[in-house]
């Protein structure tokens, strides 16, 4: 444990106040400007505000109860509470997750407090909040800002477990809430909770090992529920959005699962196994490897302070021997965390977004927080070195696009060699504790944090105010300059598209700098729900959209009170969600009588640069082909309305 003087003690928590201020006022600035975060995620909290109990239990994406979001509903619940109280709008969808990344905050402060003391709680606290990533997904309706915040209290009651074994099964309970959030996502970094309670705990190995069983005994049982009641619930139910079988388990294990890391089929639009949307992804996420979280897509969201962390891991295997079991516990768990994260998000060959990466932050914070005053005990040039080459580190990331607050590189290179310099000028006894008070000590520690944290908070800042720059917006939630130049480079190499058709194609449909994923209507399509609602009275179906969540949402998320809008297929409209089977048989009972469905792309659009949509012979194929030959197109000339991969249609299927 790290000593810390009274006056540290003293000032603690209004430190810890300002810290928190910091964190609201990035994570809240403008939440009630009209954004709904991910319009996919905040159309099925809509629907499962409006529908009843089972479409709470299941998320459902729809109020009919046809198919479910693709993840756990859990993350989703406190939304659903929010705007149940508040009425449904932008805010009341970001409430509890600007509460959640706050809470974060605290509970981290808390957890690292306990084992390396108050300055290194108060500075975990701080680089987490000012981390541009972690602002970026708060501001979101993304499963993650809740998946983090379970996971840290869950270390902080691992922190209590240590001491005392009756709390290691709360941090089971935690573990496997976190797994109803996100699934094996959150079990990513089970490991070292496991190692940190084995090389931590007095106990005997017998009762280590024990304990360890019952606890995973109790994370089995809190998260593995949801999965078990789904999947014994009797027809009918809603389809499990993402599975390829309808059933949660193989959600878990498939496209959630073992489909992330070892590469998954289905994407965006029906576009499986499509080349150009290999390129897609990897502009959007970045190729995998080793360095995935260094690279254009990811190093602005995340890497800022992980060449000091890995100097800090480097110090720590080299004293591991010398280290008490508290000590040990400590960096077995942020360690662990840290690496673990590192590992699979940069070798994951499936489905990726840069956002994932919020997961590892506290991991980054805990080890940036316990780490500064275990290099100031290390030889007097370690320290400096660490400030100045994550500061240059900064510096290159801010290089690779100049024009997105450039000055901030210098001015961290300027401040990282003031700072190396004071530090380099202390006294052997200003090592860290009681005695490093000093005003050189004082003075290094101010300009290394402004080196270490000025160009992080610049972006974090950025992100709150300014509109978003996010390829694909509140969907993929970013920091930094957009990245979809790469994209488009890559397509007009091979020659489907030139620059410009592929940037008008995104700009028209509300890609770059907008959320796709529940945008709003344009003329065109508010005209096709308006027909829609007219010649539906009556009927259980208002209208059955095709062309997965990019086009559903927005029909969901406009739609009146008494609407009810089915968005096929779910999230990539390849679920048989409904078969074309079962869409012909709701045609044939009158349940709906219009589909909107997807035109064949035409040479030089941006649906035939991707491969088209409706091809192939999945569910989406099946049942575009079944709409294009038994219902009439009744979309106004030249009136098409435009969705991202494709145009889409209105037909009439009345039979009656």
């Amino acid at each position: 444990m790290i000593t810390v003087d009274t006056p540290v003690r003293r000032r603690a928590p209004l430190a810890l106040l300002g810290i928190c201020i910091l964190a609201a006022a990035l994570y809240a600035w403008g939440i009630g400007d009209g954004s709904i975060g991910n319009g996919f995620y905040s159309a099925a909290v809509r629907s499962m505000s409006q529908g009843g109990w089972r479409d709470l239990l299941f998320g459902a994406y729809d109020r009919a109860g046809v198919v479910t979001v693709d993840k756990p509903p859990l993350a989703f619940w406190p939304q659903v509470l929010s705007t149940a109280i508040f009425g449904f709008s932008g805010w009341a969808l970001l409430l509890p997750q600007v509460l959640e990344g706050v809470a974060a905050v605290v509970v981290l402060h808390r957890t690292v407090r306990r084992w390396a003391g108050e300055g290194a709680g108060l500075l975990a606290a701080l680089v987490l909040a000012c981390t541009p990533i972690t602002v970026a997904i708060v501001r979101d309706t993304n499963p993650d800002p809740l998946l983090v915040l379970l996971l840290v209290i869950a270390a902080y009651l691992l922190s209590r477990a240590v001491a005392n074994p009756r709390w290691l099964l709360l941090v089971g309970v935690a573990l496997g809430l976190a797994f109803v959030t996100k699934m094996l996502q959150a079990w990513v970094v089970v490991p070292a909770f496991a190692l940190a309670w084995l090389v931590g705990s007095a106990a005997p190995w017998g009762r280590r090992i024990g304990a360890l069983v019952a606890a995973g005994v109790a994370m089995l049982v809190a998260g593995l529920w949801w999965v078990v009641l789904v999947d014994a619930w009797p027809a009918p139910k809603p389809f499990v959005g993402g599975s390829a079988d309808g059933s949660a388990w193989n959600l878990v294990v498939g496209y959630n699962g073992l489909g992330r890391i070892l590469g998954s089929p289905g994407a965006p639009g029906g576009l499986t196994g499509n080349a150009a949307f290999g390129m897609f992804s990897t502009a959007l996420a970045g190729a995998p490897g080793a360095g995935r979280l260094f690279d254009a897509q990811n190093a602005g969201q995340i890497s800022w302070l992980l060449p000091l962390c890995a100097l800090v891991l480097v110090v720590v295997a080299v004293r591991w021997r010398g280290l008490d079991r508290t000590a040990r516990a400590v960096w077995a768990l942020w360690g662990g965390w840290l690496l673990l994260s590192w590992a699979v998000f940069s070798l994951a060959s499936g489905t990726f977004h840069p956002y994932y990466t919020a997961m590892a932050a506290p991991a980054v914070a805990a080890v940036v927080g316990a780490g500064v005053p275990l290099l100031r005990a290390a030889p007097r040039w370690v320290l400096p070195l660490g400030v100045l080459g994550t500061a240059a580190w900064a510096a290159v990331i801010v290089a690779r696009d100049p024009s997105w607050f450039g000055w901030t590189g210098w001015a961290a290179l300027a401040l990282g060699a003031v700072a190396a310099v004071l530090l380099c000028g202390r006294r052997p006894g200003e090592a860290g504790g009681p005695a490093a008070g000093t005003r050189v000590t004082r003075a290094a520690t101010v300009v290394g944090a402004a080196a270490l944290l000025l160009t992080p908070l610049v972006w974090s800042a950025a992100t709150a105010v300014l509109p978003s720059n996010a390829f694909l917006g509140p969907a993929n939630p970013t920091a930094g300059p957009a990245v979809a130049a790469p994209f488009i480079g890559a397509l007009h190499l091979e020659g489907k598209v030139t620059p410009a058709q592929m940037a008008a194609g995104l700009r028209k449909a509300g890609v770059l700098g907008a959320d796709v994923y529940g945008a709003g209507l344009g003329p065109d399509q508010r005209a096709t729900l308006r027909t829609a609602e007219a010649g539906s009275a009556g009927r259980a179906i208002t209208l059955a959209v095709e062309g997965g969540a990019i086009t559903a949402s927005s029909y969901l998320l406009a739609a009146g009170p008494s609407d009810v809008i089915v968005g096929m297929g779910g999230f990539t409209s390849d679920d048989p969600a409904p078969t074309a089977a079962e869409l012909a048989g709701w045609v044939a009972q009158g349940r709906v009588r219009y589909v909107l469905s997807v035109l064949p792309g035409r040479p030089g659009d941006l649906t035939s640069a991707l491969g088209g949509t409706g091809s192939g012979d999945g569910a989406l194929a099946q049942r575009v082909a079944w709409v294009r030959a038994h219902c009439t197109d009744v979309t106004a000339p030249g009136h098409e309305p435009a969705g991202l991969f494709g145009r889409e249609a209105l037909y009439d299927c009345d039979v009656r």
